[in-house]
């Protein structure tokens, strides 16, 4: 158990960007619920584990926010001193705001690491969903003076933004959003690790990265599938392509302003020397210090942008998971109806006396002589039974993986939509923020201008 000893409060913003506020813009629900990784009993299971009946989500009923972050230092589990974050998540009923009552928010403390623990569950229980991920643990594509450290304050704050969007987006899904292992990770501080690891989901877990990361090839794939691997293959292609773009783009942008500074200080010092011109020069050259000092405040919006898009390319390796699960299915099935047809081969052979194929059967019975009709029949009676047991096994794997399909293709609709509404908002707001930045470097020369003109 974590005994913090130092407790540091990090420069936090409460404000909710507008990526907090698009995970609830969604309101279309999917009536789905159940895990085609369970067994019929276990099935049962996860659907008395939501909360409430499908259609609704926990975000119509809950208001849930990541306020704050604390950067703590303590001892860990092998009694090594180590420094980590931890974010406060803030709950309140809906119902009490809409009344006009203001009762005091829940909240409890989690680490980055829990957010994790979460999110695993979440993909192991639901897997025909494209779960939401979470922000990224450390920074990528960032531009020089942006620093790269983990623990940097402007950093915790974008991913104390992101934590907050990643609870937004499985809050407003109408199955992960009435999962009862979510909501006590909202309300349950003591004992809620322990209690997703009682659900035996690790085990799964392990079982499924070792499933999916074996080569294995399907045969007659679904084209659906197959074109949305390669589309997610694309969307991070090219998310990580115009992060760089934006990432070349800040490095220059922050020395043009930088410049600017330059200009100021040069106006400033010829002021001095000058009589009848030194009111318009200073003038002039507080305008370019102020425009040079405004670039901070320009790429730190930026960064909103940036991470905006950093979400779907993290979105991407969800997309991905959603398929090869189905592969891995897929796969199963084939294989299985692979060994229903040689079994009922060698019932064919037992039957007939013939042998239609090269085999070590073949060559023992010309060795050693033909089996006895008992042996033969029982060998038979065997088989039957194998060969029924084959046929029920692909009706149910044929059932699950049609189930699966349906399922899966209803939540790749769902996030079809999301993205593309984010997307164009989120590219539309960072041009609208350009034009203002050219109209603000026009505005700052205009003024110049102005200045130069009373010389």
């Amino acid at each position: 158990m974590e005994q913090p000893s130092l407790v540091v409060r990090l420069r936090v913003s409460k404000k909710k960007l507008k990526i907090g506020r698009m995970a609830d813009s969604n309101s279309e629900e999917i009536a789905v619920i159940g895990n085609t990784d369970l067994t019929a009993a276990e099935l049962e299971n996860n659907k008395n584990n939501t909360m409430a009946e499908a259609g609704t989500t926990l975000l119509r009923r809950m208001d849930i926010s990541v306020a704050e972050a604390e950067k703590r230092t303590g001892k860990n589990a092998v009694n090594m001193q180590e420094t980590y974050t931890v974010y406060l998540i803030e709950t309140r009923p809906i119902d009490a705001v809409t009344e006009g009552q203001n009762p005091a928010p829940d909240s409890l403390w989690r680490r980055y690491s829990e957010f994790e623990l979460l999110r695993n569950y979440l993909l192991v229980t639901y897997p025909f969903i494209v779960v939401p991920p979470l922000p990224e643990k450390r920074a990528e594509f960032v531009w020089h003076k942006l620093s790269a450290d983990n623990m940097d304050p402007d950093f915790v704050e974008r991913r104390r933004t992101g934590l907050e969007n990643f609870l937004l987006r499985v809050a407003s899904h109408s199955v992960l959003s009435n999962d009862k292992m979510f909501y006590h990770f909202l309300t349950e501080e003591n004992g809620w690790k322990e209690v997703v690891f009682e659900t035996g989901f690790q085990a799964k877990a392990d079982s499924r990265l070792k499933a999916l990361n074996a080569t294995f090839r399907v045969k007659n794939p679904d084209k659906r599938f197959t074109e949305l691997k390669h589309y997610s293959d694309e969307l991070q292609s090219v998310t990580s392509q115009l992060l760089r773009v934006r990432a070349r783009v800040a490095d220059r942008l922050y020395g043009v302003y930088k410049v600017h500074g330059n200009y100021g200080r040069v106006f400033s010092e010829w002021s001095a020397i000058e009589k009848d011109m030194g009111d318009g020069l200073q003038s002039a050259g507080h305008h370019m210090d102020a425009y040079a000092a405004s670039v901070d405040d320009i790429l730190e919006e930026e960064e909103h942008y940036a991470d905006q898009l950093k979400e779907y390319l993290f979105y991407a390796e969800a997309l991905r998971a959603v398929c090869r699960k189905h592969e891995l299915m897929q796969y199963e099935l084939e294989t299985a109806a692979q060994d229903l047809t040689s079994k009922k081969q060698q019932r064919e052979e037992l039957v007939t006396g013939t042998v239609r194929t090269f085999s070590l059967k073949g060559m023992t019975s010309k060795l050693f002589g033909q089996e006895t009709p008992e042996q033969r029949e029982v060998k038979l009676q065997v088989l039957e039974e194998q060969i029924t047991q084959g046929e029920e096994l692909i009706k149910d794997q044929n059932t699950e993986c049609n189930e699966y399909v349906k399922n899966a293709w209803l939540d790749i609709e769902r996030f079809k939509e999301q993205k593309d509404r984010d997307l164009k908002e989120a590219l539309i707001s960072y041009a609208v923020m350009q034009i203002s930045v050219c109209k603000k470097g026009i505005q700052v020369w205009t003024n110049a201008k102005e200045c130069f003109s009373k010389m």
